[in-house]
């Protein structure tokens, strides 16, 4: 995906016993989100992820769901509305998975599973009829992940920039 202090807030969502949740998260989320994040994202700094995460947790049209296992924090899914163009969509806005993330020690629980299927519940709420995300070329985990879920692949592209 543009692709890895638990205070936890908001009503809770899912609540699977023995502190097993999955809860939007709030501004004071950011720092335990942004750690996970950092194990996907490597070429950001730990500030970088904090501030992103603190201004994309306030947006309206964004989302952050925080999973928590046995009372700590172990995942994470992000969401967006994309209103520009998205590879392969006919509708707009499209809910978009930005990122998700669960740690290695929980895998294969099902727990990304339920956390993509908050993002796609959150999506229809905001009157989307279409959800999409994008891996990079070379991520077998995530594409096979996608795949498993129920996407289907659109394309494959090579990006380019240039300096002016």
């Amino acid at each position: 995906m543009t692709e890895q202090c638990m205070g936890i807030i908001g009503a809770s969502l899912q609540d699977r016993g023995k502190g097993d949740m999955i809860e939007k998260a709030g501004i004071k989320d950011a720092p335990i989100i942004a750690q996970m994040a950092l194990k996907m994202w490597t070429s950001h700094t730990i500030d970088e992820m904090v501030k992103d995460f603190e201004n994309i947790i306030g947006q309206e049209e964004s989302v952050v769901f925080l999973l928590t296992v046995e009372h700590r924090a172990v995942g994470f899914a992000q969401c967006q509305l994309r209103h520009d163009y998205v590879e392969g969509t006919k509708s707009c806005p499209v809910g978009y998975l930005e990122g998700i993330f669960v740690e290695q020690e929980v895998r294969h629980k099902g727990y990304a599973r339920q956390l993509l299927a908050k993002c796609e519940e959150w999506a229809k709420e905001k009157g989307c009829v279409e959800f999409a995300s994008d891996c990079e070329l070379e991520n077998a985990v995530s594409l096979d992940f996608h795949l498993k879920m129920g996407f289907s692949e659109a394309n494959r592209i090579i990006c380019f920039t240039k300096q002016l």
